[in-house]
């Protein structure tokens, strides 16, 4: 092979790879978004429609795709210009590589303590509280209109954020890594028609973050005391202090672990 055709090679390579990135990210951000999905559904089925009435040569439904199929993507454009933007939101927040800190087992274990512990003594005094875990999708956007702290995770600093004398605690905290990144942050609340009316704005403030991005809401209930965790859209509500505990060490688990090792996963299960 010479020179010249590694070359042409390697650009060929480099193409193919950059269309892969750009339809792995879209085919991301549409995984979580219910409206797009459901788009992506109906233009398929409107390809196979068309494909079938080209093989049985039916007129008159042909000649109708084809007005549909000319006009149809500057119909959609304008019908679903919100789910488009919010997907091109979506992508401007993710982080390419991913976490900007993959925790070890005993980062993980120390703030799941910590947050558990805070999380009790919330649900028993009634105070309201909603934590944030950043994951893949950056927060950014949010931290910077919040109280920044950059600080250790500990319960007692996570209690008196949300102590009702605190300024700051009707307003979300963002943790970040294995740091509390800042308080006060405010999210876009829910508008879906699944959640209960009787929830109020720290649910639906908590099911509309996960909606838009990937994180892990904490939710504590100030009239109830009841504990919940929302991730993908999905509202886990009412929740034991077990399960809270397990289903937030599972998130927190790295899915796609380069390296891992038996001693690794030995340890993590003796800490559950």
């Amino acid at each position: 092979m010479t020179f010249d055709s590694m070359i042409l090679f390697g650009k060929r390579l480099l193409d193919v790879l950059l269309v892969w990135l750009v339809f792995y990210y879209i085919l991301k951000s549409l995984r979580k978004n219910v409206k797009m999905i459901l788009l992506f559904k109906g233009i398929l089925f409107i390809v196979v429609l068309k494909i079938v009435s080209d093989l049985l040569d039916l007129v008159t439904i042909g000649y109708l795709l084809d007005y549909v199929i000319m006009w149809g993507p500057l119909a959609l454009i304008i019908i679903f210009q919100p789910e488009i933007r919010n997907v091109l939101e979506q992508l401007g927040r993710s982080q390419l590589l991913g976490r900007h800190k993959v925790l070890t087992v005993d980062e993980r274990e120390k703030m799941v303590y910590e947050i558990i512990q805070a999380v009790d003594y919330l649900k028993k005094a009634h105070i309201g509280a909603l934590i944030v875990l950043e994951r893949d999708n950056s927060l950014t956007e949010y931290i910077e209109k919040a109280k920044k702290i950059y600080a250790d995770i500990s319960s007692d600093l996570l209690i008196s954020l949300f102590f009702p004398n605190n300024p700051m605690h009707d307003g979300g905290v963002i943790i970040q890594g294995d740091k509390i990144t800042c308080a006060g942050a405010v999210f876009p609340t829910s508008d879906s028609m699944k959640i209960s009316k009787r929830l109020g704005t720290r649910h639906r403030a908590a099911l509309g973050i996960s909606e838009e991005t990937d994180c892990i809401a904490l939710v504590v209930s100030e009239e109830t005391g009841r504990i919940s965790i929302a991730i993908g859209g999905v509202l886990n509500y009412n929740l034991t202090l077990d399960e809270f505990k397990l289903m937030l060490l599972d998130e927190l688990r790295p899915k796609k672990a380069f390296v891992t090792t038996e001693e690794e996963e030995d340890d993590e299960n003796e800490n559950i």
